[in-house]
């Protein structure tokens, strides 16, 4: 069965592709994006990827 871990990213909107394409070299993958719970204005990234297994 495949683990996952999952992060929330507050996105600055001047700087949205660099962030994202920061956390994508990482292997994180954009699920999705949401504005935030305390200033609609302010968007928050929900991603993923696989968690890695210790042998």
């Amino acid at each position: 069965m495949t683990k996952w871990e999952y992060a929330t990213v507050p996105l600055l909107v001047h700087a949205t592709k660099q962030i994202l394409d920061t956390w994508g070299e990482d292997g994180w993958e954009l699920v999705q994006v949401v504005p935030g719970p305390n200033n609609p204005e302010q968007l928050v990234a929900y991603l993923k990827r696989k968690r890695e297994t210790s042998s």
